[in-house]
């Protein structure tokens, strides 16, 4: 198990996570995500048309895992929790995100798009109800 500040450095590296939510009948799906850790909640950003959003207007309940990839020494973090959507700020967000996940010129590229549809990013936030983790000993 990690301390509280080894699984909080965990989350603000950059590192693809793995999204679950639930589909109407109740069957898990997953997605990698980007996201951003503030030290209270996850946030990541998406369309407001995307299917998430749908499943999580449905059913709030979702988790969030992060792991090392094979080859380093284990270590993950599972947030489990409740998700809320923000129509505000997930341009925002995309901003902050394509500068971490992308080159500058892909970072560019990216966002010159995503701004002609500034309008279409929502911001899901994940308030945490349980954290687990594992990290090297």
């Amino acid at each position: 198990m990690m301390s509280p500040a080894q699984r909080d450095a965990f989350l603000r590296e950059t590192r693809i996570a793995t999204l679950v939510t639930l589909q109407a009948g109740g069957a898990p799906t997953a997605v990698p995500v980007w996201f951003e850790w503030d030290g209270k909640t996850i946030q990541v950003f998406t369309s407001r048309r995307s299917a998430k959003i749908a499943r999580i207007r449905s059913d709030a309940r979702v988790c969030l895992a992060v792991a090392e990839p094979v080859g380093v020494p284990e270590a993950w973090v599972t947030v489990e929790g409740t998700a809320s959507i923000e129509d505000e700020g997930g341009m925002e967000l995309a901003r902050r995100l394509a500068a971490r996940y992308y080159t500058p010129d892909r970072a560019a590229a990216a966002l010159a798009s995503w701004e002609r549809q500034a309008d279409e990013w929502v911001v899901i936030r994940i308030t945490p109800t349980r954290i687990a983790s594992t990290g090297p000993a």
